[in-house]
């Protein structure tokens, strides 16, 4: 079975896709995510309550959909790339990487010996399908694509060298926290801000990487797709249901509504 990942082959066509958020950290509302028609959606292991049972479990229920998983890790960590791999993620996002060094280790933790550093562990594992993929340690190294996020003033400064690393398939641009490292913390619109996000992903663009990023609105999410931006979520359940919600009870409440300090950010 050659290596499959229809995720990789749209950014590498340079074909765009358009992505949800699952924070929600439940199968249930992932497989309802999953029959919305998105190309890709993100199952969040930094900022949502998920670990590596629940991943799992999200990894299933998106599996008989057309919509594609992209795994977030908590952390650029060696041994938690290697778990999230096993249990079949294809698609990694990682956070905070800001040197073309840490971009580097992240290449060599997804790929095996003598390419990289991941621990051979495939045949009781969910990727290799539990041995049944025969040739799974053939094709597991191209069938990994490897985001990578760019969040901070020191990553956007070796953005450059960063794009550059092969076995980096794509950079995503955090908005909430660029604009914290910038001194515009909550303020991830501010026209300072938004000048270094465009800035970078042209940056990105004109490397031939692919370019991504988080926006819940709408106006913004076109206009990174017009820069030429290839992944680019369009919001997140969490905060989707935590705004319909708050509107459906002040139209029977009023005199709550706003008692909870408004809707909370989805840029992030």
């Amino acid at each position: 079975m050659p290596a499959h990942n229809p995720f990789k082959a749209a950014l590498a066509a340079r074909q765009a896709q358009i992505g949800f958020w699952l924070s929600m950290a439940t199968p249930y509302l992932a497989e309802v995510s999953a029959t919305a028609g998105f190309d890709w959606l993100l199952i969040d292991g930094e900022h949502a309550p998920n670990d590596l049972r629940s991943t799992l479990q999200a990894l299933q229920v998106i599996a008989p959909y057309a919509s594609q998983p992209v795994v977030r890790a908590v952390a650029g960590e060696v041994a938690l790339i290697k778990q999230l791999l096993d249990i079949g993620a294809k698609t990694l996002l990682v956070p905070m990487v800001d040197t073309a060094e840490q971009a580097r280790m992240m290449v060599s933790a997804t790929r095996y010996p003598p390419l990289g550093i991941r621990g051979v562990g495939s045949a009781v594992g969910r990727a290799s399908r539990w041995s049944s993929r025969t040739d799974y340690l053939d094709v597991a190294d191209d069938e990994v694509c490897l985001l990578v996020q760019a969040e901070t003033v020191t990553a956007l400064k070796n953005l450059e060298e960063i794009c550059a690393v092969d076995g980096v398939d794509g950079v995503f641009i955090g908005p909430a926290d660029l604009a914290a490292s910038m001194g515009y913390r909550g303020k991830p619109g501010h026209p300072d801000v938004q000048a270094a996000i465009e800035g970078a992903m042209r940056t990105i663009i004109a490397s031939g990487k692919a370019a991504g990023t988080l926006t819940s609105d709408p106006a913004l999410a076109r206009r990174y797709l017009e820069l030429g931006c290839t992944f680019v979520a369009t919001g997140v359940d969490v905060t989707m249901y935590a705004n319909a919600a708050r509107r459906l009870a002040a139209e029977f409440k009023p005199q709550q509504a706003g008692s909870t300090g408004g809707a909370p950010s989805a840029a992030y």
